[in-house]
């Protein structure tokens, strides 16, 4: 293959999995906006929203590791197809669920096994089979910056909806939005997947994983995402409404969100960037331990629509910036055979953060009228994750070679 051709490749796949991640993450990053109009016109506690959120998140991840499996072995192409549908079709579900039951079902399950299937374990995959060694942190900053890109481009599309049309007939429209990634899909259709025919294997899945979980710095990386997850999501979903509370205007919190969108484009994107030069540990580290500070600073200052907004501002540096850093480690000490599965694993460690972070918020304001205790674990958190990032080590894992009837029996 020429060099004109890798690059040509490397451009429909980032091209491609961008606007896919920008519409499956933009979607979802505006869930916060609708706790109020469903609760309020279902007569539903928070903790009923928040508990399907959360649902939503470990099912994501749950479902995430089996997506990767199934785009490392078939292709990220048809797993990115069945994602869409699902999307939709979850969507559809949110708006017209008549029980908490259902509600959680449709919300909570169907979305979160779509966003499996749409978001980064599946198209870091392909990144990482497609794109040259020493570019692929930077590819995968493309496309992380691309998901905070869609914040902030569907979080005011959707309040804009939701005042429009109604948060019921909102989600209708967001799930026909959702079946564009159908076609987008087309243009990640790998090669080696077509007809059958599949990648040659130097380990097997269950080598892979013996491997992985038994390796320190792969259980330092999970800790880590773990808090990643519990803030990020308890901020995205609870902030509209803790803003509400304390009397500021709905378009203050899809502001903020925007804002959030908007500068953790240029964050991840620096974060991809620089962890071709720097060591990634070290990225992570400082990421967790910044995330503390703005917190702390965020609690303590008087609040205000122009606090918010700046808040906003360095959060969003930070939000996702650890997607980049996290993904290029695994790869760079594992390599890619087997990279969308074992980002997978990573991810649900990130999902777990993310339910206990969503459900936490719900059910600790239900009893205390107030979310100030989940700020205060989400600071002890960002700690926590700086010092568990620092000691990973991210060079190639040794490994012996396998035998070559395991192999080709993978």
């Amino acid at each position: 293959m020429t060099f004109a051709k890798k690059n040509l490749t490397m451009a429909q796949v980032l091209a491609c999995g961008a606007a896919i991640v920008t519409l499956s993450m933009g979607v979802r990053h505006g869930f916060g906006l609708w706790l109020q109009p469903v609760t309020q016109a279902q007569g539903w506690t928070r903790e009923t929203f928040a508990f399907a959120m959360a649902i939503q998140n470990l099912s994501w991840g749950l479902a995430g590791i089996f997506a990767g499996m199934l785009a490392d072995r078939f292709g990220a192409a048809r797993v990115i197809v069945g994602g869409a549908l699902l999307y939709a079709l979850g969507l559809l579900g949110m708006a017209y669920s008549p029980t908490p039951l259902l509600f959680a079902a449709t919300a909570g399950v169907l979305i979160g096994m779509a966003q499996a299937g749409t978001t980064y374990a599946v198209i870091y995959g392909v990144i990482g089979r497609n794109v040259p060694a020493e570019r692929r942190s930077w590819a995968m900053g493309i496309a992380a910056a691309a998901g905070s890109f869609g914040q902030f481009l569907m979080v005011p599309v959707e309040g804009f909806l939701i005042g429009g049309f109604g948060w019921q007939q909102a989600l209708v429209i967001l799930g026909l939005a959702a079946l564009l990634m159908v076609p987008l899909a087309w243009g990640l259709r790998e090669p080696g997947f077509h007809g059958g025919a599949l990648p040659q294997r130097d380990q097997t899945i269950a080598q892979a994983l013996r491997e992985a979980f038994r390796y320190p710095s792969f259980q330092l990386l999970m800790a880590g995402y773990f808090v990643c997850g519990f803030q990020v999501v308890f901020i995205g979903v609870h902030m509209p409404s803790y803003l509400k509370d304390h009397g500021l205007s709905p378009q203050v919190a899809s502001f903020s969100l925007a804002l959030i969108g908007l500068f953790n484009v240029f964050g991840t994107y620096a974060a991809g960037m620089l962890g071709q030069r720097l060591a990634k540990s070290r990225i992570l580290a400082f990421i967790y331990l910044a995330r503390a500070v703005a917190i702390s600073a965020f609690l303590l200052a008087p609040l205000s629509p122009a606090s918010v907004y700046l808040f906003s501002a360095v959060m969003g540096l930070l939000w996702l910036s650890t997607v980049p850093p996290t993904n290029a480690v695994v790869a760079q000490i594992f390599g890619i055979q087997h990279l969308s599965m074992l980002s997978g694993f990573v991810f649900f460690s990130h999902q777990i953060g993310s339910f206990m972070g969503v459900w936490l918020g719900g059910y600790l304001y239900d009893r205390t009228g107030s979310y100030d205790i989940v700020w205060y674990i989400a600071i002890a958190l960002g700690v926590f994750a700086a010092l568990v990032n620092l000691p990973v080590k991210e060079g190639a894992i040794p490994r012996r070679a396998h035998h070559p009837s395991r192999a080709q029996a993978a």
